[in-house]
């Protein structure tokens, strides 16, 4: 397999002026409240941005790019879904539940009990349940998001993180197997996974449709692209360290992957038959995850200034937690 695989080059020492202005840096957003973040989201009707914060979820309206009113309390917020209910479920890793919130009351609604250490989730287009990654566990919880109540768990393997759908087929990046599980979603059972040699800790994923390929992030500063076609992994493209998301921006055809331990934006060119590198834009530490307004184009990454801490991991400093905005040109 290794002699198959193409390493992108082209730009990877440093992006040209005309790709380094491809996005442009506006002012920071600050939101109130302290602690770690995780994966943040766009809802393109309502016009906000969240954003897992801590035990909560920090709420940014983009029409004026202001904060909002949290929500909350959550045990350790990883993933916040905007759902066809209106409502907004909350992944909540500490107590091993999804809790439900209406934004428009600023309350929770219902909470549901999953497996251990609930992350990442995503709705299921085929059915509209919300399906949850339970990192700990290794299952996959699907939830009615009407009834509020857990329709299956389908067994899988620990360390899931995060997931993308294609068809009837759920793919998740699993950070400790270093692979992609596959999970056939009309039979409920997990398959044959696609190794991703040379991909340590993938984290973020994303779906280039049109190409039916993966985009997977892994912390050693590689871009995993697998091909769909044949499942197997067909390019390693470079990007920074410390990724913890990919963007998909279908409109402008792009992935976007923020690298928190080198404080970098890379944008990935998906408008061909290979994926190459297209711009790397100084960002800042931290700044590991993100989302996109699939709208606007705009580009929204939560971080805070870090302070070092002896035997430990940069942590956050109080009062500092704020959103990065990019616009596109």
């Amino acid at each position: 397999m290794f002699r198959t695989i193409t390493f992108a080059l082209a730009g990877l020492a440093v992006a040209t002026a005309a790709d380094a202005q491809s996005y442009r840096m506006q002012p920071a957003i600050p939101v109130p409240g302290d602690g770690g973040w995780d994966y943040a989201t766009v809802d393109p009707l309502a016009r906000k941005l969240y954003v897992a914060h801590n035990d909560a979820v920090a709420v940014i309206d983009l029409a004026t790019m202001r904060a909002a009113a949290p929500l909350g309390p959550v045990a350790h917020s990883h993933a916040v879904v905007p759902l066809a209910t209106r409502e907004l479920a909350v992944t909540s890793g500490s107590d091993d539940s999804v809790r439900f919130f209406d934004p428009a009351r600023g309350t929770q609604s219902a909470g549901v009990a999953v497996d251990r250490k609930p992350d990442a989730a995503i709705v299921d287009p085929g059915t509209g349940h919300l399906l949850t990654m339970n990192a700990a566990a290794g299952t996959v919880a699907e939830i009615d998001v009407t009834a509020h109540r857990v329709v299956r768990t389908i067994r899988v393997k620990p360390g899931l993180e995060y997931p993308a759908i294609r068809g009837r087929t759920l793919y998740i990046n699993n950070e400790d197997a270093n692979e992609i599980e596959v999970v056939d979603l009309a039979q409920g059972t997990a398959g044959k996974p696609i190794a991703l040699p040379g991909c340590e800790g993938p984290t973020g994923l994303g779906l280039d449709a049109p190409h039916a390929r993966l985009v997977s992030a892994c912390g050693n500063g590689v871009a995993a692209v697998v091909d769909l076609a044949t499942g197997t992994l067909a390019q390693r493209v470079p990007i920074g360290r410390g990724p913890d998301a990919v963007m998909i921006d279908a409109r402008r055809k792009v992935a976007l992957i923020p690298a928190g331990r080198d404080g970098t934006l890379d944008v990935l060119d998906l408008s061909a038959a290979r994926v190459t590198p297209k711009a790397k834009i100084k960002t800042a530490p931290g700044a590991r995850t993100g989302a996109v307004d699939p709208v606007t184009g705009m580009v929204y990454l939560p971080t805070a200034t870090l302070v070092a801490s002896q035997g430990k991991r940069p942590g956050a400093a109080p009062g500092t937690f704020h959103i990065l905005v990019l616009k596109p040109n």
